[in-house]
């Protein structure tokens, strides 16, 4: 009965947040909704303990981009900068594009050091605040604030800003349509796309319930989470549909092209494409 229960609130949750059909999306849109045609290959993923669970989204990221261009696999690469816990107003993030510190240097496929000459640090930097800050009546305010302050500092150092859209709780599916709202909110006042991460679990939960998305917290993500995470922002930034793609983090073929798939048709909706 519960089980039920859930999966009929998940249900009437994604009418809302994920906009199926769209005419019953009750979102704002995003202004922002391609970073081409000059795609990126290096990230910045600045955040907290929902990027560096299941060893780190950056490194799904980069084999994701890897496995797609193969021919130019050296060309990618990502870097985290997280503290658990944290919102966009715990971390310096002019201090992570001081020169030869974070990304000086790198491990090649052999665990080799690899020292990387660089023209600019990243390409873009991906930025999330706390699952709760953007919607939070004592922080969003503090969201909106570090996201226009930290929007600024990457551009100065010749990056582009990106937002990460956060999920909902397992037991709060309200959660998505609420932070979407507040990150597409900031995208918009800031240029800056948005990676709809928070709309993919909505619906991936919504097809197929029985998946486990969160380990027992409730918040943090599962290997299956955050590979469609990853997957979701491949497809966002790269404008690439990621169904097809060889690298399956370890999961079974079957539940990684469902993911794949829900990442595809999250972003494709979430742009209007």
């Amino acid at each position: 009965m519960i089980r039920v229960l859930r999966a009929v609130l998940i249900a009437a949750a994604i009418v809302v947040a994920v906009g199926a059909p769209a005419s019953l999306w009750a979102q704002t849109k995003p202004v922002v909704t391609t970073l081409g045609p000059d795609f990126p290959n290096s990230e910045i993923f600045i955040g907290n303990s929902f990027f560096y669970y299941n060893n780190g989204i950056g490194s799904h990221v980069t084999l994701l981009e890897r496995a797609a261009d193969p021919e130019h696999m050296q060309n990618y690469r990502a870097t985290m900068v997280t503290i658990g816990g944290s919102g966009l107003d715990w971390h310096d993030v002019e201090s992570y594009f001081r020169p030869n510190a974070i990304g000086a240097y790198s491990f090649d496929d052999h665990n080799n050091v690899v020292f990387n000459k660089l023209d600019k640090l990243f390409d873009v930097a991906v930025m999330m605040d706390c699952s709760q800050c953007p919607i939070h009546p004592q922080l969003k305010t503090v969201f909106a604030e570090f996201a226009k302050k930290d929007s600024a500092i990457v551009r100065a150092h010749g990056a582009r800003p990106v937002f990460f859209m956060s999920w909902a709780y397992a037991d709060k599916p309200e959660m998505t349509a609420q932070l979407a709202e507040a990150y597409t909110i900031a995208g918009n006042a800031n240029d800056a796309l948005v990676i709809p991460a928070g709309l993919a679990f909505a619906r991936a939960i919504a097809k197929q319930p029985e998946l486990s998305l969160h380990v027992a917290d409730k918040r943090h993500p599962t290997l299956a989470g955050t590979y469609l995470a990853a997957c979701t922002v491949f497809a966002a930034l790269t404008g690439r549909s990621p169904v097809g793609n060889s690298y399956l983090a370890g999961i079974d073929e079957p539940t990684a092209r469902f993911l794949q798939t829900v990442a595809w048709e999250t972003v494709r909706d979430y742009y209007g494409k």
